[in-house]
């Protein structure tokens, strides 16, 4: 029985840029994965923030992960955050913690 690696070999000798293309598409779903769970992160840490228990370590965690979150996205090409910061509706004391400031 042939294996996953064997018959990519076999396709990478008949067509190389298919060999190219699978693992391109790994990391794009990688790329995908880790930028959800940056989301999700963000998502629970806002969510704290309005649990009204420990304010001030939910406000750290807020801020830090939504600036894991736009360093990812800016890596991954996406420049600008307003309609992200809309969506998940990142509250202004979280943005000025980064420096940022909405309009």
């Amino acid at each position: 029985m042939a294996s996953l690696r064997d018959s990519l070999d076999l396709i990478r000798m008949v067509r190389p840029e298919a060999g190219t293309a699978a693992l391109e598409h790994e990391i794009a779903a990688e790329r995908a994965s880790s930028l959800g769970a940056a989301e999700a992160r963000v998502k629970k840490a806002i969510a704290g923030l309005s649990g009204g228990d420990d304010r001030e370590h939910w406000l750290g965690e807020a801020r830090e992960a939504v600036w894991a979150y736009f360093v990812q996205r800016e890596l991954l090409g996406f420049r600008r955050h307003a309609e992200v910061i809309a969506d998940l509706s990142i509250p202004a004391n979280v943005l000025a913690g980064l420096g940022a400031v909405r309009k």
